[in-house]
């Protein structure tokens, strides 16, 4: 068994839908889950039909516009098969129906159980072209097999009912090779609610699934070649990571590397199951090949620059010290405003973060002005470099203001202007 992830980007229009097919001829014998994404930008279009509803703005002509654009893919991909049109048109009057109500006050259940249909419609799509271009499969619901608690927007999984779930899913799949297509980044959850696993979630997805079918792998299929020592789109001479540990590509995910979901390795990692990511537009190229082995991890620095951050620095109104007390607090605004701390640093008076420039990150200021002294420098990067050498930061650091500097042995971070 081998689990396939195609992302937004690698089935975004015609032309990536039938590549699916292609990448799948290439794995004839082999047992595959295909996890899917949404197409293209359709969860960006369908966050921003959520927030128009919820103000109660009208969105018919968005979602008209949605239904278009998936129709002809359709068409494109599948041009005889009536009944995929059909239920791809029952799909949207689901959505529909759903926006025909006035929303309550459940902002994340409905943000879920409308983004969520993006991955419903590219997977009907998928399972509609393979079955046209003669390999068959079944199309498989993610929410009655990733079960999750109903935290809306970022739930977590019920690994006990989703085992039983996908046992129960599996035992009902025939043919030799099986192909199965479902969705990432969705999940179901006890009430029968649909949820969602976080932005990004469907590389979460393949290792869930991966982990509770005992998969031989997990490959994600991608617009780029594999994982870069930095991002290719802003730096020349950037060198593939063709080989790297589990524990590597965690810390690179957490540091801001967008190629992998941060949680996906998790999974993967407690049953040793290996992770490629792979070019779909190149599928004979390498790749990046991530296990438990560490014996490469450090042969070359690999650094992360996130622009756009806010540097916070708190101080007490009467200079009392920054103890476990305040921090306290601290983190707690900060959680409950769900602003995520990228760096952090204290002195004897003050406590200094990184955060996103965001509304929430602005207002969060302003609520902190209430018990303290606040000030914030804007316009900054927060610059991280894995298994640095001088050279590289000296590169990195050439004609900018240095705010903050910290060092491990293996890590050296830096806010800077």
């Amino acid at each position: 068994m081998k689990v396939f992830k195609f992302g937004g980007a690698s089935v975004k229009d015609a032309a990536g839908v039938r590549n699916v097919a292609e990448v799948l001829k290439r794995h004839a014998l082999d047992d595959v889950v295909i996890v899917v994404s949404a197409m293209g930008k359709t969860t960006n279009a369908l966050e921003a039909i959520t927030w128009e509803w919820l103000d109660g703005r009208p969105v018919a002509r968005e979602v008209d516009a949605l239904e278009r654009t998936h129709q002809a893919v359709l068409r494109a991909v599948a041009p005889e098969d009536e009944a995929a049109r059909t239920l791809l048109a029952e799909r949207f009057q689901g959505l529909r129906a759903i926006l025909d109500h006035a929303p309550s006050n459940g902002i994340d259940l409905h943000y879920d159980q409308v983004v969520s249909f993006g991955e419903l419609w590219s997977s009907a799509i998928v399972h509609a072209h393979l079955n046209s271009a003669g390999i068959a499969s079944t199309w498989w619901d993610a929410r009655t097999v990733v079960r999750t608690d109903a935290r809306h927007r970022s739930a977590r999984v019920d690994w006990d009912a989703s085992a039983e779930g996908a046992a129960g899913m599996l035992a009902n799949v025939g043919g030799a090779p099986l192909r199965v297509v479902t969705q990432g980044f969705i999940g179901g959850a006890e009430d029968g609610s649909t949820t969602t696993l976080g932005r990004e979630g469907s590389d979460f997805s393949a290792a869930i699934l991966a982990y509770l079918l005992d998969a031989e792998s997990v490959t994600i299929w991608k617009d780029v070649a594999g994982m870069f020592n930095a991002d290719p789109n802003r730096f020349r001479d950037t060198r593939l990571l063709e080989r790297i540990s589990y524990r590597e590509a965690i810390e690179l995910s957490y540091f801001g590397a967008s190629v992998i979901h941060p949680r996906t390795l998790q999974p993967l990692q407690k049953k040793n199951i290996p992770l490629y990511v792979r070019s779909f537009i190149d599928a004979d190229a390498p790749g990046s090949t991530i296990t438990a082995a560490t014996d490469r991890d450090s042969l070359m620095p690999s650094f992360i620059v996130k622009p756009l951050q806010l540097l916070i620095s708190i101080t007490p109104r009467d200079l009392s010290f920054i103890v476990e007390e305040n921090l306290s607090g601290i983190f707690k605004l900060f959680a409950e405003r769900n602003v995520r701390i990228e760096l952090m640093q204290n002195s004897a008076v003050a406590f200094s973060v990184a955060v996103d420039d965001s509304p929430r990150a602005r207002q969060l200021i302003e609520e902190l002005r209430d018990e303290y002294e606040v000030r914030h420098n804007e316009g900054c990067e927060l610059i991280t470099v894995r298994h640095y050498d001088e050279a590289t930061l000296d590169k990195l650091l050439a004609g900018k203001e240095q705010l903050i500097e910290q060092r491990s042995r293996t890590t050296a971070r830096f806010v800077v202007k």
